[in-house]
């Protein structure tokens, strides 16, 4: 009998980081329990058990804090923070994800050459040569007992849907599944590795048990098909939808989904044996590590330190003082009936763009609203994505339709209680897909089936006409049909305002000293 000769690989992943680098709360500057610092240490314990540990970012990294915009607009000749980080912990690969384009070309190719590390993804190719814009699509990594993993690199090709277009200039953005059949196709072939590792910047679209389409399928998320029409494919890595996904696998591949902003650490060992000259895999398993408890990456801490510091004193910066009451103490209640700070928000939208309609969301659940003094801390925290504004020509209908479609947010009135319908919730919140309209007066009656619970939609007075059409002013990401808003999708751009909606906000409060709270109450949710 002769002894076998084993060998365990273990991946780690992070995704959606979203600038989080330390363990802070931005809004108030409380501790959190996550971040990539604390991250940074568990990665640290992995390696000192030895074995091999590859360590792959899957994208979504350079924007999403007040740090990462301060870096982006005001700071943005400075080393990257983030990928200083990264070279600091050893990344050995990264997956170009949808958010990387947020701030332009020009400041993502500055952060791939500070990057010590690969930028994988096959399927984003220049629109001349078809050829993978960031380089390399895949890496070898051969370790030394042989063993050789493959890791390719794939990103969400619905990027045109929602990125401005001058960030995404001379860039095609091909299918990821069919991406995917080529590229694992060719790497089986060419390279003939014993690990083949797929990091793709997307999710999943289906029920992973049953099949069953959990979403519509435009092709943002394909990591079911990904798994069940790709043959040759051992770990799939995924990201983008927020969710926390381990201890699964689909059609043999083992897969992983480490939420965002540093909640968790992506881990799968792969256990592999020596059979006739040929390594095989016997086993794999993925798990997720949770930073809670985790100490802060000191060395890390002192990188970010100089960025931090500047940060902080931009957020300090005082912008104007408020007379009234915009502050949220009740995110549902903001969306069942209007609130200041959103007709706020509107009305800044329409005077700076001259539509007479807008719409806007509350983005999440834990924005709180303007104090009496305004910093841009407060501005950072309550408008949290670097969108800027379109004004676009649309009908009567798409506005019922959209309106609809925001309806849809609410689950069926129960007769007990209001609650989010589970697509807004799962398998990420979107809560920053009901959007909430001024210039116009409506109710949504959510006692009523989906579809059809717009019960009033007034212009100026008079019923709505659906035929005629309408100047509308939204976000940049709404105007190109993100959300599934894809009655806006297309349509005739009256107006671009290319900067961002903090510093506008910004601005407008500036010019002004003072501003006021108020209400005209145009809008409501009402229930039988």
């Amino acid at each position: 009998m002769t002894n076998e000769q084993a060998c365990t690989v273990t991946i780690l992943e992070t995704s959606d980081l979203h600038g989080a680098l330390l363990p802070i709360q931005y809004a108030n500057n409380q501790p959190t329990s996550y971040g990539l610092s604390k991250i940074a240490s568990l990665i640290k314990e992995e390696r000192k058990k030895g074995g091999h540990v590859i360590y792959i970012d899957n994208g979504d990294l350079i924007q999403g804090t007040p740090l990462a915009y301060h870096h982006a607009k005001l700071n943005g000749e400075a080393p990257n923070p983030m990928i200083s980080c990264m070279n600091a912990i050893g990344c050995d690969a990264a997956v170009m994800g949808n958010h990387e384009f947020n701030y332009g070309l020009e400041l993502l190719q500055k952060a791939v050459g500070e990057s010590k590390f690969p930028w994988l993804s096959a399927n984003i190719v220049d629109a001349k040569s078809g050829e993978p814009y960031f380089g390399k699509p895949y890496r070898i990594i051969e370790l030394p007992v042989g063993v050789r993993v493959a890791i390719l690199g794939l990103t969400t090709h619905y990027i045109p849907n929602w990125e401005k277009p001058e960030h995404i200039a001379g860039l095609l953005f091909e299918d990821a599944l069919e991406a995917a059949g080529k590229w694992v196709t060719k790497i089986r072939r060419e390279e003939q590795p014993d690990v083949m590792v797929v990091s793709y910047h997307g999710g999943f679209e289906r029920n992973m048990a049953t099949g069953e389409p959990t979403e519509p399928l435009t092709g943002e998320n394909e990591g079911y098909a990904i798994c069940q029409n790709v043959e040759g494919i051992d770990v799939l890595l995924t990201g983008h939808q927020h969710r926390t996904i381990a201890d699964c696998k689909i059609n043999g591949v083992t897969v992983v989904q480490p939420g965002s902003q540093g909640t968790n650490l992506g881990k799968v060992q792969i256990h592999l044996a020596k059979r006739d000259g040929q390594w095989v895999i016997t086993d794999s398993a993925s798990e997720l590590l949770s930073p809670e408890g985790a100490q802060t990456d000191l060395a890390l801490q002192e990188l970010v330190s100089p960025h931090e510091e500047l940060t902080q004193a931009w957020l300090d910066r005082p912008i104007g003082k408020l007379l009234g009451d915009m502050r949220v103490t009740d995110p549902m209640g903001v969306r069942l009936k209007e609130h200041p700070l959103i007709e706020f928000i509107n009305k800044v939208q329409m005077d700076l763009s001259g539509a007479p309609i807008s719409n806007t969301a509350l983005f999440d659940n834990i924005a709180p609203g303007f104090p009496p003094d305004i910093t841009m801390r407060d501005i950072v925290s309550n408008y949290i994505y670097p969108n800027t504004l379109q004004v676009i020509r649309i009908s009567g209908q798409d506005i019922k339709d959209a309106l609809e479609r925001s309806a849809s947010y609410f689950d069926l009135y129960d007769g007990q209680s209001v609650k989010v319908n589970p697509s807004f919730s799962e398998p990420k919140p979107q809560h920053y897909n009901y959007d909430m309209w001024e210039g116009i007066q409506y109710k949504l009656n959510i006692s009523r089936p989906e579809g059809e619970r717009v019960v009033l939609l007034q212009y100026q007075g008079q019923p709505l006409d659906l035929d005629a059409k309408y100047d509308v002013v939204m976000n940049n990401y709404r105007a190109g049909g993100g959300g599934n808003y894809t009655m806006f999708q297309g349509k005739p751009v009256v107006r671009d305002i290319p900067t961002d909606m903090a510093e506008l906000l910004a601005t407008y409060i500036m010019e002004r000293g003072t501003i006021e709270a108020s209400l005209n109450s145009n809008w409501e949710v009402i229930w039988d």
